[in-house]
């Protein structure tokens, strides 16, 4: 693949899917398109990641991977692509694009057009099965780092018992309306309850909540998706998992919403003030230093 990227300082959104063209095809993220009839359109029948990029180079791309590969298994999805094929295409997604600082890689994998059928039911043994399709966006990504204030959705719920709720799918719909519902109180982000009522994660993040010199995350059996950075502090020993209900928000020494692009303190929680939580930014540092 050949270079090609703009000569001027700002970078933008570039974006590569792995058809029409034999090597696929590059361009902006506003004139590439999918088939009406991919399944990842049409039923969110897909997975993706979103990989923080720093100085061209990738953030615990093993553990992205890993979970992509793992959530496409326990759906009956073909592989997603691995390492050896992510990584020139990133390579060339930097140059095209001039990125120089931070930025934000998101990895599509959809199950395609199954085969031509249409509704929701996938081709038996002997009928065309289709081809999955790939495709991914890097764009400019800033951190943000400034304290939130949140609400606790009334309107939506994580489903613990669910396979789906285990794997990073395209359906944000609960999700899209949690936030909506937030922003219409005049908070920034609302956090989700589990079927049981208990604490379970923010809209696009996990929750770690402080208490005395550790911190505490809701277990995967709350319907909280395994995300990438809260694996990482439990797996260094920086977080353990705990049941947590509102009462232990309001009562605890802060806390954080968590994902892959930033660590945001929650400032504020059902019209309560929380206190800014210490160690948050060295929290960020060392699991990334650890990748």
């Amino acid at each position: 693949m050949s270079g090609g990227g703009p000569t001027g300082p700002d970078p933008r959104a570039i974006a590569w899917i792995d058809a029409p063209a034999p090597d696929g095809t590059w361009g902006d993220p506003d004139q590439l398109s999918l088939p009406l009839n991919d399944r990842g359109l049409l039923l969110a029948d897909g997975l993706f990641e979103t990989v923080l990029i720093q100085a061209g180079c990738p953030r615990l791309l093993a553990e992205h991977l890993g979970r992509w590969q793992a959530a496409a298994a326990s759906l009956g999805l073909a592989a997603p692509p691995g390492a050896d094929r992510v990584l020139p295409l990133l390579s060339e997604a930097v140059a095209r694009s001039g990125l120089c600082g931070d930025g934000a890689l998101r990895l599509n994998w959809s199950r395609g057009s199954g085969g031509g059928q249409r509704g929701l039911a996938l081709p038996g043994p002997g009928e065309p099965q289709g081809r999955h399709r790939f495709w991914l966006q890097l764009s400019p990504w800033t951190r943000a780092s400034t304290p939130l204030a949140v609400i606790v959705s009334r309107l939506e719920r994580r489903n613990s018992g669910s396979l789906v709720s285990r794997c990073k799918t395209f359906a944000y719909a609960g999700a899209i309306q949690a936030l909506r519902e937030a922003r219409a109180a005049g908070a920034d982000d609302a956090l989700l309850l589990g079927g049981g009522g208990d604490l379970c994660c923010g809209t696009s993040a996990n929750l770690l909540v402080r208490r005395g010199a550790g911190w505490i995350t809701p277990p995967l059996a709350s319907g909280c998706l395994p995300g990438v950075m809260r694996g990482r502090a439990l797996a260094l020993g920086l977080a353990c998992e705990g049941r947590l209900v509102l009462a232990d928000l309001l009562a605890s020494e802060g806390a954080l919403l968590i994902n892959s692009l930033g660590c945001r303190p929650i400032r504020r929680c059902e019209g309560r003030d929380l206190p800014l939580p210490s160690g948050a930014e060295d929290l960020w540092e060392q699991l990334l230093a650890s990748s």
